[in-house]
């Protein structure tokens, strides 16, 4: 990378020291992108901008000129920037007749936008362990990313975020990039070997709606309706109490009512506590005392196990899985770890001199706020040592702390339409970009046909705002969630993957198919890496033009040959494919009944073929078609999967 000269960058600082002497006095106010360590975008014109008093002159000196504009009759002010190529560190200052910044370590290469929901927030630190190898050799000053601040705003679009700061990549710091951010901005920064910029946008479970401006939600009424609703402030400050209130005082009751902490006793996560007259139940499982009824308030649960030697020193992890919803875990009497949300798989690392030799006992206090509660199946519980495992599964016993109504659902008010617009999306719109990244729908599933409307006209929103109508736009097909089903049926997962799919009729998008790389037990699935990877390709070929397979195959057509449905694809790459089994699975097909059964197929050249002994005309074909759909494997041979589709239109 061009680095800007030593003698050149001594020369500012004296021209600082004799200008103003410090910047505490500094009036100029700059956005918080515009910043120490950011990222600018080469080869367009750039847009550097702020505040300063009325009628200021302020001047911007980047790499040996001169630029400048005045601040107008609110002091706002901008000035553009020439294209420029990749480089850096550089730095730049700007100044007024009586104040001054200087930005530091600025480099210029490509910036994403990152956004979306909790699969974008995801970060390296919730997949530690997995990406452990990833995480220690992360130093790379040429990746950096921004957290946006997570907030809200329903009554008016806000200027500037309210935080956020550019981190370089860094074993330490990498634990808070978004992990999919993170693994896309590698994997380009390896193929082009330029400065990598990830401005990360998302908040947990927020529906597209949340992201989308006043004007674009014109055309969806119902929206439009609930942003006038909530231009009340004063209705809104209400109800933002009420959510705190509410909460504060349903965990202050379950700590007064919880007979398992109460003042004057022995606490139940101590040893000597007699738990004769527990109940019984077999981990992991959801809990169900009581007639089957899923308990709300506090749940403690507890069981001994035995340890040899070779368990008393060095590193020892233990894994719970995903407890629901907040756990604090005890061994031996001495706390060793909490988790205040259902969505993290428990790993605590246990201290050294905890464990003793022979029996020891583990408690575990479990805080249910509503609908079922207890410990997710298909996760190991386990203490852990290198390869040495204490199975922790099986008979546990279990008392009833406190029972408690429900926790009534907080409005979510940082979901309602325009919110997360107002205040993470418009405050960067001068900031230029490469493109963007999303993964989100999972919040808008419940809709998931209006999801084909809506997410296009997400889409060109951001392009209209910024001025570009062919900004490339890359996104994450849902990845499959939930049980698997022994029959063929209705998905409104599938239906929401489907919206996805249409979505690429507009020019420059890109989608990363995921039906392969979930988890049917935990909506956040842990494989980020090859999320971003995938990513990465299709950016290699939307933004950066290479001519690549960047895409699994995407149904085109069908035609009816001999009682068989015959399939035609595009991105097939260099030729179809299937994964792992034996044979080609995933399809179903039905006749003028509308009843789909399993379908065998077989691939010929570039089409496959579906058929079933049980259909003797067939009308329509779907693949992947379910939440969790089973064993689809069809793929190319460069090994990307396949999209979901179906070539019917029908109402289920």
């Amino acid at each position: 990378m061009k680095k800007i000269p030593f003698l050149a960058t001594k020369y500012i600082h004296i021209f600082l020291f004799l200008l103003v002497g410090f910047t505490a006095c500094a009036k100029i106010h700059l956005p918080r992108l515009i910043a120490n360590g950011m990222v600018l975008q080469r080869n367009t014109n750039l847009n550097i901008w702020g505040w300063a008093s009325v009628g200021d002159c302020v001047m911007v000196h980047f790499q040996d000129k001169k630029y400048q504009a005045l601040s107008d009759s609110s002091g706002s002010w901008k000035i553009k920037l020439p294209k420029m190529k990749a480089g850096g560190p550089f730095e730049m200052l700007i100044s007024t007749k009586d104040s001054t910044i200087l930005i530091q370590n600025i480099l210029i290469g490509e910036v994403w936008l990152c956004s979306g929901q909790s699969n974008m927030q995801f970060t390296m630190a919730s997949a530690k362990h997995k990406y452990a190898h990833s995480i220690t050799n992360s130093a790379n000053t040429f990746i950096r990313h921004f957290d946006v601040p997570k907030d809200y705003n329903l009554n008016k679009v806000q200027a500037d975020l309210v935080g956020g700061q550019w981190t370089a990549a860094h074993p330490e710091s990498v634990l808070d990039f978004s992990a999919v951010a993170y693994f896309f901005g590698l994997a380009l920064y390896e193929k082009y070997k330029l400065p990598i910029g990830l401005i990360n946008a998302s908040v947990g479970g927020s529906p597209a709606q949340a992201w989308m401006s006043k004007e674009a939600l014109k055309t969806f009424p119902e929206y439009l309706d609930e942003v006038k609703k909530y231009k009340d402030t004063a209705y809104v400050h209400t109800l933002e109490q009420k959510n705190s209130q509410d909460i504060a005082d349903w965990h202050e009751q379950v700590r007064k009512s919880d007979k398992g902490i109460q003042k004057g006793q022995t606490p139940w996560f101590a040893e000597q506590v007699n738990r004769d007259s527990w109940s019984s139940i077999n981990l992991p499982d959801y809990l169900h005392p009581n007639d089957h009824l899923y308990p709300n308030g506090v749940i403690w649960l507890s069981r001994k196990f035995d340890v040899s030697k070779s368990f008393l020193d060095g590193p020892l992890q233990l894994k719970l899985g995903r407890i629901i919803d907040a756990d604090s875990v005890y061994i031996n009497g001495i706390w060793v770890g909490s988790t205040n949300h259902q969505w993290a798989t428990r790993t605590y690392t246990l201290p050294e001199g905890l464990l003793r030799e022979g029996s020891n006992q583990i408690t575990i206090r479990v805080v249910n706020w509503r609908g079922r509660a207890g410990f997710v199946e298909g996760y190991q519980m386990a203490l852990t040592k290198h390869t040495n495992i204490v199975d922790l599964s099986g008979p546990w016993q279990y008392h009833i702390g406190a029972k408690m109504p429900p926790l009534a659902y907080p409005v979510m008010l940082q979901w309602v339409p325009t919110g997360l617009f107002n205040n993470m999306i418009a405050p960067l719109t001068n900031y230029q970009i490469k493109g963007v990244i999303w993964y989100q729908g999972e919040g808008n599933v419940s809709k998931a046909q209006e999801y084909t409307r809506l997410f296009p006209a997400l889409i060109q929103n951001w392009r209209q705002i910024r001025q570009h109508d062919d900004m490339p736009f890359l996104f994450v097909q849902l990845a499959n969630f939930g049980r698997k089903t022994e029959q063929p049926g209705a998905s409104n997962w599938a239906l929401l993957r489907e919206s996805q799919l249409k979505t690429l009729v507009l020019p420059n998008t890109g989608m990363a198919v995921a039906i392969d790389i979930g988890e049917w037990n935990d909506v956040h699935p842990k494989n980020k890496e090859d999320v971003g990877k995938r990513l990465a390709i299709a950016a290699q070929k939307v933004a950066y033009k290479e001519q690549l397979v960047y895409s699994g195959p995407l149904y085109k057509s069908m035609r009816i040959r001999k009682g068989k449905a015959v399939l035609l694809f595009d991105c097939f790459g260099s030729k179809l494919n299937f994964q792992d089994e034996s044979d080609l699975k995933g399809f179903t097909i039905a006749g003028a009944d509308k009843n789909f059964v399993w379908a065998k197929a077989k691939i010929e050249g570039n089409k496959v073929v579906v058929w079933s002994d049980t259909i003797k005309e067939p009308v329509a074909v779907r693949y992947a078609w379910a939440n969790n759909p089973e064993q689809a494997n069809l793929t190319n041979m460069e090994g990307l999967p396949a999209s979901p589709f179906r070539t019917d239109q029908w109402a289920r």
